[in-house]
């Protein structure tokens, strides 16, 4: 966050992080067919960067693996996820990032659905029509300003 940047949520709650999922022989097997499961969803977005504290959305309780649907026999990703605050001015931020994380990392063949936890935000209603649509989102991610910010949300901290 840069200098001199006024905080919305300067005393967040911090939440601890799940540990590491054990693979199974099967997971491991690049033979065996694997679903993609809920759990596998939430380990791709709970390591997402924050765009104003130096934390992930896990350890921010803006993602929680119960608010992830998965179906890989119809191909379908739906996450719902929680800003910290109801006014919380990073809410698209946030879902945006979850939504090209995930359009990078899963096949071509799943629908992403990302929006925010019914009665969680102000502008819920805006902000979901913004994650829900495909044009928006590819002209987003044309702004290279735009998408520099959701690159840092994406990148590991150290």
């Amino acid at each position: 966050m840069g200098g001199g940047t006024r905080l919305e949520n300067a005393n967040p709650l911090i939440f601890q992080r799940s540990g590491e999922r054990q693979l199974t022989t099967e997971e491991e097997d690049e033979e065996f067919a694997d679903p993609i499961d809920d759990r596998e969803i939430f380990d791709l977005i709970r390591t997402i960067n924050d765009p104003e504290h130096p934390l992930s959305l896990e350890e921010l309780n803006v993602v929680e693996q119960v608010r992830v649907r998965v179906s890989d026999d119809d191909s379908t990703v739906s996450v719902e996820f929680t800003p910290t605050i109801p006014h919380c001015s990073m809410a698209t931020l946030i879902g945006l990032s979850i939504k090209v994380k995930l359009l990078r990392s899963l096949p071509e063949r799943f629908k992403i659905d990302v929006h925010i936890t019914p009665g969680a935000h102000a502008s819920e209603q805006a902000v979901n029509k913004q994650l829900g649509d495909k044009e928006r989102v590819a002209a987003a991610l044309e702004n290279s300003h735009l998408l520099e910010v959701v690159n840092q949300c994406l990148s590991g901290r150290t």
